[in-house]
């Protein structure tokens, strides 16, 4: 079976437990929360109830994530967000990226339909190119918000679940991964459910190395963006105007596009490009220090937000994507 940690070592789930056994031999009672989730683990996928007591025992609940989480930095207003992602000196390490893997991302545009600037993109607002992975252990963040944070606990508690099978299933030391306050791993920041769902070894070295591997990462947000339902060559934004009020039940909501252009236009939207009628879009409001600024999204634009569901960071990954492209060309 593939490696889908390679770059973090191996450990089994049986030897976690094994490395526990004194806090195990004492079977101290877990919360009641963990005992019950560690009965389904056991009930749907046959683990060690041992092995869970023993893993679960060693997460650590940690307060700065739940303030992490409760802050994210999409909520800030656009003026104040677009800055600290869209910046000359991203825009110049993601020339340096694309330049460096130029042929890898143009394979994932032919296989995949993703644009290389895209892609580049996305790698760059999630670790600054792998720069910035995470310095949370992950298991401790899944924990933390599977069983402390109500708002997403369910959320969290089926990414719980699948980073547990990861770890089973790749025999990998999910005592010691490191990720981002949300439990998102490796190059691109995958949650454990896409990892399992997504990853691929793009580099064909029989393994999948997201932690590591440049290649691997970038076939794997291509396949993750095909796998929502990318469309290539198709536009995903464009600048819109408002006039009166009856645009505000087209503003982006979480749902994929489902206003005709035309519909929009009877709505008081006029998109700034030449659109087909019959397309489908979503009107998309960004706060600015005076006044708003509006776009139309499209369906690649809606793909966007399946990676992270804000506005705020879908309209990042397409304009830094864009200043990229006019970069690099320009060189």
């Amino acid at each position: 079976m593939r490696s889908l940690f390679y770059a973090f070592g191996f450990l089994t789930l049986a030897g976690c437990a094994a490395g526990t056994t004194g806090a195990t031999a004492a079977a101290p009672q877990l919360r009641p929360e963990y005992e019950s989730f560690i009965g389904e683990m056991v009930e749907r996928h046959g683990f060690s109830q041992a092995e869970l007591k023993g893993i679960l025992g060693r997460a650590q609940f940690q307060p700065k994530i739940i303030d992490a989480i409760s802050r994210p930095a999409t909520s800030k207003p656009w003026y104040e967000f677009r800055p600290l992602l869209v910046t000359p000196q991203r825009v110049a390490d993601g020339v340096v990226f694309w330049n460096s893997h130029a042929s890898t991302l143009e394979r994932a545009r032919r296989e995949f339909g993703v644009p290389e600037e895209i892609i580049t993109a996305v790698i760059g607002v999630e670790t600054n190119y792998g720069v910035q992975t995470g310095r949370h252990l992950v298991l401790d963040a899944l924990t933390t918000l599977a069983f402390d944070y109500p708002k997403r606990a369910p959320f969290f508690r089926e990414e719980l679940e699948h980073y547990l099978l990861l770890g089973r299933e790749q025999r990998a030391d999910i005592l010691g991964i490191k990720g981002s306050y949300a439990g998102a791993i490796g190059i691109p920041q995958f949650m454990p459910s896409s990892y399992r769902r997504y990853a691929v070894d793009f580099d064909s070295d029989g393994k999948v190395d997201l932690a590591g591997s440049a290649v691997d990462a970038i076939g794997s947000v291509a396949n993750y963006l095909k796998g929502y339902g990318w469309e290539a060559e198709q536009t995903i934004a464009v600048p819109a105007l408002v006039n009166g009020g009856n645009y505000a039940e087209a503003i982006y909501a979480g749902e994929r596009p489902r206003y005709t252009v035309e519909k929009l236009r009877q709505l008081g939207v006029a998109p700034g490009a030449d659109i087909a009628r019959d397309r489908h879009a979503t009107l998309i409001e960004l706060e600015n220090k005076v006044g708003n600024e509006h776009w139309l999204g499209f369906n690649n634009f809606y793909v966007i937000t399946r990676y992270n569901r804000s506005v705020n960071y879908a309209m990042s990954v397409l304009q830094l994507a864009e200043e990229i492209r006019a970069a690099r060309n320009s060189n």
